[in-house]
């Protein structure tokens, strides 16, 4: 493992060289990729920033510009999918539905899971075996919940419990996703994971999908259907 010296040497010249080869991976990817080769080798605990750097052949300063801690290293890919998240729901702030838009801005945070399922497994298997992993993960899945409850929140302003309602869905949303991904992770991330995650997230729309506003309709009893239903229309036609 890493020496002082060693850290010393790859704090320095060689993060000018890192560059120059084009043919190199970027150095994200070369820095997550040591560091699962080394977790596999020698374990997480036993496994240091210098060992990552000095394995991908980069420099101290490189790794703390890519990741802030040795955790985030294990998540390279959440702060992309949680801004393409963000994106997605901004771009529907009066969407009729925004229920069922932030079920399916859930679905992208699915889609970069799918997208590398190999190694979605593997940090899976890792990250149940290491705690800190765990407190880093639930940190992530916060983040993912905050910012659904900040678009549902602008969306159900006007309701008296618009703040309630936002928080309950939004961790309604993040669980029924979690249930679904995690069934799909423990069966090695096997097949499709879609179908199971958009079933959960369904019981989520199901329950929540609009406003949660009642139209109360009054009519004579014996009234006509006929009668009724062009009530309910007017009433319908009338509630913002």
């Amino acid at each position: 493992m890493s020496t002082p010296d060693d850290s010393a040497h790859l704090d320095g010249a060689d993060d000018a060289s890192e560059a120059k080869d084009p043919e190199r991976a970027p150095i994200r990817d070369l820095l997550v990729s040591a560091a699962f080769e080394l977790f596999t080798e020698h374990g997480y605990e036993s496994t240091t920033v210098d060992d990552i750097v000095r394995r991908a052949g980069v420099g101290r300063r490189s790794f703390f510009r890519q990741f802030p801690t040795k955790e985030a290293v294990v998540f390279p890919d959440h702060d992309r999918a949680l801004a393409e998240l963000i994106a997605y729901m901004e771009d529907g702030p009066r969407d009729a539905d925004p229920v069922g838009r932030a079920c399916d801005a859930a679905l992208l945070v699915l889609r970069m899971y799918a997208e590398n399922a190999d190694f979605s497994a593997r940090r899976y298997a890792l990250t149940r075996s290491v705690p800190a992993l765990r407190k880093h993960e639930t940190t992530v899945v916060r983040s993912y919940e905050r910012a659904l409850a900040a678009y549902l929140e602008r969306c159900f302003a006007t309701l008296p419990d618009g703040g309630l309602r936002a928080h309950v869905i939004a961790a309604g949303i993040v669980a029924a996703h979690n249930y679904g991904l995690r069934a799909w992770l423990r069966s090695g991330a096997r097949g499709d994971a879609a179908p199971g995650v958009r079933e959960a997230l369904d019981l989520v729309r199901g329950t929540w999908s609009g406003t949660g506003e009642s139209v109360v309709v009054v009519a004579r009893t014996g009234a006509p259907m006929w009668q009724v239903m062009q009530r309910l229309e007017t009433a319908l036609k009338d509630t913002p």
